[in-house]
């Protein structure tokens, strides 16, 4: 099976990625990842909040961009949500709403981000059942502009095993969308040596910031910055 440092090695600039894995522990683990081209994409950091919300935010006096600066993962009691983007929040509040995963991550758009079209890319952990959902709202490949959702209920992961899903699968120079999440393998024993590998796997032209975090217990978890 593909490897994190395999997958990442083909696709230089991921964008922004989430991903869940067991690792070698038994723990359910997320990993979330920047990737960026310009100055503003870079500059830009993952914190935490008082009330335990993990953001990005931007470094310095840029100004707020609802596009690059958001709530990354957040977790109530019953769920945690991360991804990509100020849907993460409306797809939480639609969970505590009793919404299930399905219909909480359908009906959403992607990035008003022409000519690229951004998917918005976001994972759903059941805390009490550990179940999990990805769900991908893109812009068809034709002429329609309306959005194409996919959600996928993601079945029992071993320990080794890994699925990951990115924004784009590009190398930096032109930047097509991706259009499936992955199935990978990983040897990382827990949320730290997770982290670990993904940075290292993580082109450092592109590398902006990375975590990892137990889904189970909450978002907060070891991080890296460029």
């Amino acid at each position: 099976m593909t490897t994190i440092l395999e997958a990442l090695r083909d696709n230089p600039y991921p964008g922004r990625l989430i991903l869940l894995a067991r690792t070698l522990n038994g723990e359910l683990t997320a990993g979330y990842a920047l990737t960026g081209r310009s100055e503003a994409s870079r500059g830009r950091r993952m914190e935490i909040t008082a009330s335990g919300e993990l953001t990005v935010v931007p470094v310095g006096a840029t100004g707020h961009d609802n596009l690059r600066h958001y709530v990354a993962a957040t977790a109530d009691e019953r769920w945690t949500v991360y991804g990509n983007g100020e849907q993460v929040t409306e797809v939480a509040a639609r969970l505590a709403k009793g919404l299930a995963p399905g219909s909480a991550l359908d009906d959403l758009s992607y990035e008003p981000d022409p000519p690229i079209c951004t998917p918005r890319i976001t994972a759903v952990v059941d805390r009490v059942g550990q179940r999990s959902w990805f769900g991908a709202a893109r812009r068809p490949e034709g002429e329609r502009e309306s959005a194409d959702t996919t959600v996928v209920a993601l079945g029992d992961l071993a320990p080794g095993q890994a699925v990951m899903l990115s924004t784009y699968q590009s190398d930096g120079g032109t930047v097509p969308t991706a259009r499936r999440h992955l199935d990978l393998s990983t040897t990382a024993q827990d949320a730290d040596a997770l982290l670990e590998d993904l940075w290292a796997a993580l082109d450092p032209r592109f590398v902006v910031a990375a975590t990892a975090f137990a889904p189970i217990t909450g978002v907060q978890g070891p991080t890296r910055h460029a």
